[in-house]
């Protein structure tokens, strides 16, 4: 399949499935947790996805290309703080915070693997 877009990537379709269940999930987070952890863990869950489309366009540009697949790595790693803090506060269970750890984890993978060849994504 040729990619045309950043919505064709593998990573990006991963993050973007990832970050609607947060959303989802977080609709049943204590009201109190409204406007700290709710908004922490939509906010970058959110924003690998969208630093994911910048890189995207950047891609002829090694430097920026790499340094925006960078940001989306750290977003996507603060995303796993924020899954420990609800796994810790009893606002989502065992098994769910398992599961996406491990997306997170194969996001994170994949990031880095664009980022150690972004000759491949040139054009």
């Amino acid at each position: 399949m040729k990619i045309r877009t950043h919505e064709d990537l593998d990573v990006y379709q991963l993050a973007f499935r990832a970050a609607m269940e947060i959303f989802e999930i977080s609709k049943g987070f204590p009201k109190d947790e409204r406007f700290s952890l709710v908004d922490q863990i939509r906010r970058s869950s959110r924003s690998v996805c969208a630093n994911l489309a910048e890189a995207f366009r950047k891609r002829k540009y090694p430097k920026s290309f790499i340094a925006k697949l960078s940001d989306a790595e750290g977003q996507a790693a603060e995303t796993q703080v924020w899954l420990d803090f609800s796994l810790h506060c009893q606002y989502m269970d065992q098994s769910t915070h398992q599961r996406l750890q491990e997306i997170y984890n194969r996001i994170i993978g994949k990031l880095v693997n664009m980022a150690l060849k972004p000759e491949k994504w040139s054009f």
